[in-house]
Parts: C-alpha cells; sequence; structure tokens
C-alpha cells in the first residue's frame, strides 16, 4: 500500500463491541482516541458491515440457537448509525476503515466514503465479493488467517493484475490466540514472498499479552490491528478485546519496539563516539621503508600496527580505489597521516563505470547473472577508461574459459596477444571492429572470430557490444601488450563484485 506514506499504521477494530448501542459506540470511540494522544503514529478505526436482511438466510433469521445468526441481531445497527459512528471516527482524526461481508455492504462502504477496504480471513477467497471490492477505488488490506500459500498466491495475483493498492495481514484466527500458536515467521515468508506487498499483523492473542507486537515490528510488519472495546457493568468484553488502558500500554509497547529496532530501510547514521572508538581500534599505516616526497604510497612500502596516532591513516582509509602520495619525506617506521599525504579516491568513478557497463547489459537484454564479478581493465588508467579499457564479466575458468566482454560505445581494447591461450570471440550485441594482425573486420551479432596463438589483436566499438569469448584456460600472465606504457602500469585492473538486481 502506498496511500499511506507514514507507518506503522494501527487499526482499532471495534466489530461488534458497540453491542448495538450507537452511543457506547462512541464511547469506545473517544476513549479509544483518548489513549492515542502522544503517539507519533497513525490511527485507523474500523467496522464490520453486514446487510443482515441478506446476509442471514430467511429461514434462520429468527434462529438465535445459532451463535452468529445472535449476535450479528442482537447487535444490528442502522444505516444511519453506522453513519454516526464513522462520522465520530472521522472527527477524532482516525483514518477509516470497514469490512464488508456482502456486495451490498461494499455499497454502503462507498456511499459513507470509508478510506480503506478490510477483507477479513474468512472472506479471504470469496471471489464475487472480492470482485466487487476491486471494482472501487479504494485501497485494500486483507486477513490470511487459515489461507494457504497457494491462496495468497492467487489473490496476491488478483488484486496486482487489477492494478489495485493492497496489504497483506498475517493473522491467526484463534480467539484469543495462544502465545504458542502466534506463527509470527509467516510475516517473514509473506515479506520476502511478496516484496512489493506491505505486510501487517492482525492479533488475537490475549490483551495483556505485549511481547507480539516487539517482535512483529522486528520482523518487518507495518500494519496493526487489535479489537477494542470498553467494559461497563452493562457491556462485559470478550477476552481477546483490548480496553482503553490495554491499548495504551500496546501502544507503548509497539514504540518501544520501534525504538529498539531503530531505522528501516536504510543505514542508520553513527555517533562520533561509535565512529571514534571504532577507529581507535583500526591499525595504523606506517612507513616500511623511507618514502620520498612526490611517491606514490603502495602497500608493499607499509606495514599497519597498532596503536594509531590522530590524523593517521589507517587500514580501513587503504582501499584498492585510494591512491596516496607523499607530501613530504617520510621515514620508515614513522605513521603516514593525513597532513603528510594527498590522497585520490577513484571509488566514485569506479561505480559511475559500473553503472555504464550495467546500461549497455540492460539494453542488450543478454540475461547475466544477478551477481557479477567484474574485472575492469583501465589500460592507460582510470580517467582514460571510456577511451581505452573494457569490462569482463567472468563466468568460468576451468580447463576451459568463459567471459563476456562489454565494450563501451567509442571504447577501443589495446593491442595485445597471447603465447598459450586460444580464445574464440562470439559476438552477442551491437557492432564490434576487430583488428587481427592489422586487417580489421567488422563483426554483428552471430558472428565468430577465433583469435590463435600470437595473433595480435584490437577490438573497438561505436554503439558498444557485448563480446562473448569462449577459451582455453586464462593464464595469469598471458597476455602481452604492445604498447610498453601498458605493461608499466601494475594497476591497470580493477576487480569488483556487483549485484545487478
Amino acid at each position: 500500500m502506498k496511500s499511506h506514506d507514514k507507518w506503522p499504521l494501527f487499526v482499532f477494530e471495534m466489530a461488534n463491541n458497540h453491542m448495538g448501542d450507537v452511543v457506547h459506540g462512541m464511547k469506545i470511540i473517544r476513549e479509544i482516541s483518548r489513549v492515542c494522544q502522544g503517539f507519533d503514529f497513525k490511527f485507523a478505526f474500523k467496522f464490520q458491515y453486514r446487510d443482515l436482511d441478506t446476509f442471514i438466510h430467511p429461514d434462520f433469521k429468527n434462529n438465535l440457537e445459532y451463535k452468529y445468526v445472535k449476535r450479528f441481531s442482537e447487535t444490528k445497527l442502522s444505516q444511519d448509525q453506522f453513519r454516526t459512528l464513522k462520522d465520530e471516527a472521522v472527527k477524532e482524526g482516525f483514518v477509516t476503515m470497514c469490512t464488508p461481508f456482502d456486495e451490498n455492504s461494499v455499497d454502503l462502504i462507498e456511499k459513507f466514503d470509508f478510506d480503506i477496504i478490510k477483507i477479513a480471513s474468512c472472506s479471504f477467497t470469496d471471489w464475487p465479493l472480492l470482485e466487487r471490492i476491486a471494482r472501487t477505488n479504494k485501497p485494500v488490506i486483507a486477513s490470511t488467517a487459515g489461507a494457504s500459500l497457494d491462496d495468497i498466491d492467487k489473490v496476491v495475483s488478483f488484486f496486482t493484475h487489477r492494478d489495485k493498492e493492497f496489504a497483506l495481514m498475517h493473522c491467526v484466527a484463534e480467539y484469543p490466540t495462544l502465545k504458542n500458536n502466534l506463527q509470527l515467521n509467516q510475516i517473514d515468508l509473506m515479506r520476502a514472498r511478496y516484496p512489493q506487498v506491505v505486510v501487517g499483523y492482525s492479533t488475537h492473542e490475549s490483551p495483556d499479552m505485549y511481547e507480539a507486537i516487539k517482535v512483529a515490528i522486528g520482523k518487518g510488519a507495518k500494519i496493526f490491528e487489535k479489537h477494542v472495546g470498553v467494559q461497563t457493568e452493562k457491556y462485559k468484553l470478550n477476552d481477546y478485546s483490548a480496553t482503553p488502558e490495554q491499548v495504551k500500554k500496546w501502544l507503548e509497547a509497539a514504540r518501544e519496539g520501534l525504538e529498539i529496532c531503530g531505522v528501516s530501510g536504510s543505514r542508520m547514521d553513527f555517533t562520533e563516539k561509535e565512529l571514534s572508538s571504532l577507529r581507535s581500534l583500526g591499525r595504523g599505516v606506517f612507513a616500511a621503508q623511507n618514502i620520498k616526497k612526490g611517491e606514490r604510497i603502495n602497500r608493499p612500502e607499509v606495514f599497519l600496527a597498532i596503536p594509531t596516532q590522530e590524523n593517521q591513516i589507517i587500514a580501513n582509509d587503504f582501499s584498492k580505489y585510494a591512491e596516496f602520495y607523499a607530501t613530504d619525506n617520510i621515514k620508515k617506521n614513522e605513521p603516514i597521516l593525513f597532513k603528510n599525504t594527498t590522497r585520490i579516491d577513484n571509488r566514485e568513478k569506479i561505480y559511475a563505470m559500473v553503472q555504464s557497463v550495467k546500461e549497455v547489459i540492460m539494453k542488450s537484454g543478454i540475461l547475466v547473472p544477478s551477481r557479477l564479478d567484474l574485472e575492469i581493465s583501465h589500460h592507460y588508467g582510470i580517467d582514460r577508461f571510456y577511451e581505452y579499457g573494457c569490462t569482463l564479466i567472468n563466468f568460468v575458468n576451468r580447463e576451459y574459459c568463459k567471459k563476456l566482454i562489454v565494450v563501451l560505445p567509442g571504447q577501443k581494447h589495446p593491442e595485445q596477444y597471447h603465447k598459450v591461450k586460444e580464445e574464440t570471440f562470439h559476438v552477442l550485441y551491437g557492432e564490434v571492429i576487430i583488428i587481427l594482425d592489422g586487417k580489421e573486420r567488422v563483426c554483428k551479432p552471430g558472428e565468430i572470430v577465433t583469435v590463435e596463438r600470437g595473433i595480435k589483436h584490437i577490438f573497438t566499438s561505436k554503439t558498444g557490444a557485448i563480446i562473448e569469448e569462449i577459451s582455453s584456460t586464462h593464464f595469469q600472465d598471458d597476455s602481452f601488450y604492445t604498447a610498453p606504457e601498458i605493461a608499466k602500469n601494475k594497476n591497470r585492473k580493477t576487480l569488483i563484485t556487483y549485484w545487478l538486481g
């Protein structure tokens, strides 16, 4: 559901706890509203509609031996009385929800303009009712008690294909539900199976049990529903409906659960105390030999040890994306500090390259694994990658080798040859110019080119291309470039794992 951008949403279910007494129903709304004050949540009040004239079979309308016929008949309200309760909920600032148990009740929901339609578990696969609900312009929340996974799949498909805004509620239809049967792991199941759907928890546990709400919050539920009422000398509450005092404690437990869980959907902010503590435990970078001003500081020229000093570079800073150059002479065993070095961070440049490669892959329509091991070649340095380079996606490297080579528009792979391996290029996407020992050949998708041992080859593409490379086993030191400056570049490759999805 998208219409309620402020989560969590707490739903108070009146059901038949109004006892057929509109004044008592208004009392419930007002007292629940009172205990909601001071909580920064979104609240909804929910009603149930049944058109009893058609909902109960004519032969049983006066037969009060049937539990639900008796219950519904004795607590019946008129349309005007229901309208009064709905208006009171609006007045108290609640989002309004209603559960229809028949098609005529959906008409009434539209007439009274409720905000949300709730589908009860018993109606979860009532297809005629679902069809009528789907024709409304209301968002839907559906409870899943007793529904098989296959049924939930069908209902999710039903609303998805009708472009309905909907959420699912884990629910157990035992009143009250014992602690050992709450089955809150079902929230995990639904969130994983339907990642595009908001999942909530409709509770029926004993109203003085407050642990479940915390667990449900920890599992990522966003909507919470509880039966509520007010007990008087005249009207008693059932075992699963909460009094206003119990509702307040339930909300307090929810607030505590949210505080414990913290930020959702993104990484939290770190305190200065935490960062300072972690940094003091990190290994500092020290010179393993004398380093001259202007020299690049490479890994073999340093060692890592504690204790660190203020302003010192630590191991965490010394990543493959970072280049450090000495701005002063640094003696052996001295700490390498931010103030005696300059740093070039290529991380953003590398990830921009990855995004460019991703665009070519997505445009090509070629299916690749979601997890890719990329070998980014930047033969003349990262800053000239879009001029000279390519990106290899390594699939297999056993007794044979398979790779995809992604060439960006306008990018050229410099001349090289192999002494050991022989390779075959199969053009999958785009147009490629392949030059073999000085002879140029334009290759289109579907064409195959074999590069024999010792053959010097260059490839480039004006449009961007993807080439499948099949070869004998890849050997680490079997690529020989004719440009001597490439051979001198010891940092011409960046290896990175990237998740495409």
